[in-house]
């Protein structure tokens, strides 16, 4: 056996035994470690900030957080696809990181607040969202994806029927920039599977509010894996419930040119 087989064994055996999307991670929170001390700062501040200015959403069913930055016409229509929800007990707040927001449509369920300066860390702006609401469950859309108009209703079906799970997330229907689909992505939660698939995405994930749905302030560069989404189901399914619902209710963009999960389609 060569020397550098040798080297590699003990990774080899950490990866079977818990998976390499765990590792990734547990080596992010080392290394990564110091750039979110400053942000969890900033974070408290600009919440208090936000807060004391006002005016902030009132109590709702369900909040949908929309972390923004620089998109401002897919933007406008993410907001749309969240206020067109047959749930209207909800309320929407647009959290922009630091650019400035554009004009978006008068509708008393919005709220659309701007950071004091650009993180360019998705968590944190999604956590302040988080934060600013008041609900029993919350939802995530980004800025350049879609809703059906079902989206809410299906998931909260399930998760306020009795004996519910905490948290659940739908199929996304993934679309290339020129509207054609690319394929449905319908994974059923297992968190082994997941510790080696990165198939958790939060624009399809609607959980209860609990002290565990907070996001990773950690500052990932396009190529530190695994995201934002990955990190926060995975460790909210630690103690929480969390099941798939195989209707795919989320219109996902997929871009060439970013990172996204390449797996075997179910159609």
């Amino acid at each position: 056996m060569s020397a550098r087989r040798v080297a590699r064994a003990p990774w080899i055996l950490l990866k079977a035994l818990f998976g390499w999307l765990v590792l990734f991670e547990a080596r992010n929170k080392v290394v990564l470690a110091p750039t979110a001390v400053a942000l969890r700062r900033f974070e408290d501040a600009e919440t208090r900030r936000l807060a004391a200015a006002g005016p902030v959403p009132p109590p709702a069913l369900v909040a949908t957080v929309i972390a923004t930055h620089r998109r401002p016409e897919t933007l406008r229509a993410a907001v749309r696809s969240a206020l067109d929800q047959t749930v209207r007990d909800q309320v929407v707040i647009v959290v922009d990181d630091g650019a400035g927001l554009p004009p978006l449509p008068a509708d008393p369920r919005l709220f659309a607040v701007s950071l004091a300066r650009n993180t360019k860390v998705a968590g944190v702006v999604r956590n302040v969202g988080i934060r600013l609401t008041r609900s029993r469950y919350v939802a995530f859309l980004d800025d350049d994806n879609l809703w059906e108009p079902d989206h809410l209703e299906r998931a909260l079906a399930v998760l306020r029927s009795p004996g519910g799970p905490d948290g659940v997330y739908t199929a996304l229907r993934r679309v290339l920039p020129d509207g054609s689909e690319r394929d449905v992505l319908s994974v059923p939660y297992d968190r082994r599977r997941a510790a080696r698939e990165a198939f958790l995405d939060t624009n399809a994930f609607v959980a209860r509010r609990t002290r565990a749905l907070r996001f990773s302030r950690l500052r990932r560069t396009p190529e530190v894996l695994p995201r934002e989404d990955w990190e926060l189901i995975h460790r909210y399914a630690r103690r929480h419930r969390v099941l798939h619902l195989p209707h795919p209710t989320v219109r996902y963009l997929v871009n060439p040119s970013s990172f996204y999960t390449r797996w075997r389609p179910t159609r």
